[in-house]
């Protein structure tokens, strides 16, 4: 049986957040356990706070159960650094590092003493995580003792040659601090007893307790070189280290059958929640993307979004107070006296205009494909930010199949998520906003928006079709609205008359890609 993978891996933040919270806090016995997402930074606990940050799945590598699998092992040792450690120190210098080092065998201990069903997980993650572990002769100096005073404590070996007394200090460190560990269980001592005892292991290893560690994530060193015959070899290797030959069967540890059904579950929990009201839509004919294999990041310009919001926040609590050295001064006093009611409130005004955003993803804006969507996700984030209340979809053609893509339900919150629907979406094809109109009808009759707005650079397929569905649109209460798009002013100009001729009720052309959000958001200051 192979490992499993499943294709278009796409859980959810706020899922994996939830599932890491029960169970560290069930681990830990610690119920105010909070876990905080932090992308590419290694597992911290911070004992005081009762936090525990993790990074993103992305941190990992392997396959995406893979990467999972490492994920809820790593919170397995930090909510047992929870439950039985006293401080945590930063892994930044040598002092540090090595504390961490043995408090992390010390806490595996304890740990699998009560919770022994994670034991083939703690072997999966060692076998896999010793892939992408440093080879010592690729090091030198200081950092390579103290790797490989890492490795040895680990696993009882080390993963490339060491020379000369660098063995032997290696070796008499890693055995002191075996017998420290054995004994803080026996006599249940505290960090603090191992910490006391941190500068003896330093001076065996002759190395400085200040030393600066570099940062290395599993990515750096890991990667398209390990394969499966890679990582059996050596979860085979951690079987026969610790004892298990007898006890524990390579190819289960390798599947992670019980650990599968749970990740299964999670990503069904995350389609559910990412494709909530989507369902619905099929009967529309409408289609959402099947694969979220591209990264939603590429696409947020957060500059962009900042500056949008900067001008849009004066104007959404409906008016802008300037400190400067001239203008009215006020007279408390007087104000306080005159008026019945002198209190002051700044009341937020609300936005009950329903939107509907159609893209144009015709093959016309393949030169600009990422600038248009990169300025389609500002938009979207200013219309979340003032609470306007909309859907977006966008169409395109392939193999002379029309297609209407739903990026954003109208009962579905724009989250990252959302903008992960739109990056899927490849520019192709004609432009055939009349058929495109057509199978949005019915939705939009049910949903009613107050205005559609059309976002596109070319001529419709069909301008008599395109002009009979519009006027269907608008005695249908719907406001029609289209914004042009250019490379350069004439062509905005151009599409701008090609576009009055179809009778939108209104017209805005633009031929700067940043000026679409502006330019759009324009229509709800009136």
């Amino acid at each position: 049986m192979s490992i499993p993978n499943l294709q278009n891996f796409s859980m959810r933040n706020d899922i994996l957040l939830n599932l890491g919270t029960f169970l560290s806090r069930r681990w830990s016995g610690n119920k105010r356990a909070t876990i905080l997402l932090i992308e590419d930074k290694a597992p911290t606990t911070n004992v005081e706070k009762n936090i525990i940050s993790m990074p993103s799945l992305r941190y990992y590598t392997g396959s995406d159960f893979q990467k999972y699998r490492q994920w809820r092992v790593s919170l397995w040792y930090e909510s047992m650094r929870l439950a039985h450690s006293s401080k945590v120190l930063s892994n930044d210098h040598a002092f540090g590092f090595i504390l961490n080092s043995i408090e992390q065998k010390r806490v595996e201990i304890l740990g699998l003493n009560e919770w022994k069903g994670m034991e083939n997980e703690v072997i999966f993650n060692e076998g896999i995580s010793w892939l992408s572990r440093p080879i010592l002769n690729s090091l030198y100096g200081k950092h390579k003792i103290v790797e490989a005073f890492s490795q040895y404590l680990t696993t009882g070996y080390v993963k490339g040659e060491l020379f000369g007394s660098e063995s032997d200090r290696v070796q008499n460190a890693a055995d002191f601090a075996k017998e420290l560990i054995d004994e803080a269980i026996e006599k249940k001592y505290k960090t603090e007893r191992i910490e006391h005892e941190i500068p003896k292991i330093i001076r065996t290893l002759q190395i400085d307790s200040l030393f600066t560690i570099p940062i290395v994530t599993p990515r750096s060193k890991f990667g398209l070189s390990m394969t499966e015959k890679n990582l059996i070899k050596e979860i085979e290797r951690v079987i026969k280290v610790r004892n298990k030959e007898n006890e524990k069967s390579t190819n289960d540890i390798l599947v992670g059958v019980q650990i599968f059904s749970e990740y299964q579950s999670l990503l069904n929990e995350s389609k559910k929640t990412d494709n909530k009201g989507f369902s619905s839509m099929e009967q529309f004919g409408l289609e959402v993307p099947d694969s979220v294999n591209l990264d939603e990041s590429i696409i947020y310009d957060n500059e962009l979004i900042t500056k949008l919001k900067s001008v849009v926040r004066s104007w959404k609590r409906g008016w802008k107070e300037i400190h400067d050295i001239k203008g009215d001064e006020i007279d408390i006093e007087s104000v306080i006296e005159s008026q019945p009611k002198p209190f002051l409130m700044d009341f937020k005004i609300t936005i009950k205009t329903k939107i509907a955003l159609l893209l144009d993803h015709s093959s016309s804006i393949d030169d600009y494909e990422l600038e248009y969507k990169k300025a389609t996700v500002a938009l979207c984030e200013a219309l979340k930010f003032l609470d306007v209340k909309f859907s977006a979809y966008a169409f395109s053609t392939k193999n002379k199949k029309v297609s209407c893509w739903v990026i954003k339900h109208p009962d579905v919150k724009w989250t990252s998520i959302t903008a992960r629907n739109l990056v899927q979406i490849k520019a192709s094809g004609g432009t055939p906003l009349a058929e495109i109109y057509g199978l949005l009808l019915p939705l939009m009759k049910s949903y009613k928006p107050d205005i559609m707005i059309t976002l596109t650079d070319g001529e419709p397929s069909d301008y008599n079709a395109v002009r009979s569905a519009i006027k269907t649109y608008k005695m249908s209460g719907i406001h029609m609205v289209a914004v042009g798009v250019g490379k350069t002013v004439n062509t905005a100009v151009n599409i701008g008359l090609n576009l009055k001729y179809l009778e939108y009720e209104r017209i805005l052309v633009v031929s700067q890609l940043h000026e679409i959000p502006t330019k759009v958001l324009s229509l709800l200051q009136v």
